[in-house]
């Protein structure tokens, strides 16, 4: 819930949030404690490589500033998400979908903010936000997986991002899953598990299946067919739509259990448009995981993401305070 200040209410610091996305950016601000103040969009304009991103993103948080009445020495920093892998130091390495290409995003904002900054891969921030203020609070440790068009993923350990010296870590959607598949993923890769856990790698499996099975399924009725519509057709017993959601399960908890047995979370945090389906999707996946995790790592805890869009830049906010 935003909260709306009042005009004798005294904060003494906050904290900018940035989440940059291929249409819009999404920015906030919050007191230290994670109460979001205020949350608004931009667009993203992606004209000559980006190059106005950055200033576009400045402006705003600058305008708003005017607007709510805060002074800069109120301001603690801004922690920033984007599409991509991000150094330790802030130095982003090509971000296809905004046009950008190795340079340090940390300094250049910050310079025209004139506050710390702190860069960081969208989803690691979201999974810094979700341990900060969502479906992980309360642990210190947590590996967020999130199912949408692609799968993404995050890992923060002892409250800290793990995005390693090429700014990979937390790539869990290009873990190779099928050593036999013979479709290419848009990496490059032959059996990412994104090709199977993502909205439409779960379309492409159950199309699959639908071709070479006579099963009678509601699922063949429908043109369009989404990841929600295989789901909803699980929860109401449909057969074929039961044995994808199963092989879905069986390969997030694979993956799990692999991730668990190098990083030993407390907890996986499930998020993405995919995770709506709800509790389904836990069951099944911690089904597996259980199976195929390591005995020390078998009670390993699932949850759903609770912030949605707004992970990324609860996450951003949570980056500056560390």
């Amino acid at each position: 819930m935003i909260k709306k200040l009042k005009e004798d209410e005294e904060v003494a610091k906050y904290v900018f949030g940035v989440d940059v996305g291929g249409t819009t950016v999404k920015l906030g601000y919050f007191t230290t404690e994670g109460e979001l103040l205020d949350k608004w969009e931009i667009p993203t304009r992606k004209e000559d490589g980006g190059a106005y991103i950055l200033s576009d993103i400045a402006e705003s948080l600058k305008s708003r500033m005017v607007e709510k009445g805060i002074s800069m020495d109120d301001v603690i920093g801004a922690g920033m998400g984007v599409p991509g892998p991000v150094r330790d130091d802030g130095t982003v390495i090509k971000c296809v979908n905004l046009g950008w290409g190795i340079f340090n995003a940390a300094d250049e904002l910050s310079k025209l903010l004139g506050v710390k900054v702190k860069v960081g891969n969208d989803a690691n921030m979201a999974a810094l936000g979700e341990m900060w203020m969502g479906g992980g609070k309360g642990h210190n440790s947590i590996v967020m997986v999130t199912l949408g068009t692609g799968v993404g993923g995050g890992i923060i350990l002892n409250g800290k991002m793990v995005a390693g010296v090429n700014g990979a870590g937390g790539e869990i959607g290009h873990m190779t899953m099928d050593t036999e598949e013979t479709v290419v993923c848009g990496c490059g890769k032959c059996g990412c598990l994104e090709q199977y856990a993502s909205a439409t790698g779960i379309v492409r499996m159950a199309k699959k299946a639908l071709a070479e099975s006579d099963k009678e399924s509601a699922l063949r009725d429908i043109q369009e067919l989404t990841a929600k519509d295989v789901f909803d057709a699980a929860k109401n017993g449909d057969g074929l739509a039961l044995e994808q959601v199963e092989e879905l399960g069986r390969k997030l908890g694979l993956a799990a259990a692999q991730i668990a047995c190098v990083v030993d979370p407390e907890v996986f945090v499930i998020g993405g448009g995919v995770s709506r389906a709800g509790r389904i999707i836990l069951d099944v996946t911690e089904k597996y995981f259980r199976k195929y995790a390591f005995h020390a790592c078998r009670e390993t805890k699932f949850e759903l993401a609770a912030l949605g869009n707004d992970g990324g830049i609860y996450g951003g906010a949570r980056a500056v305070l560390e």
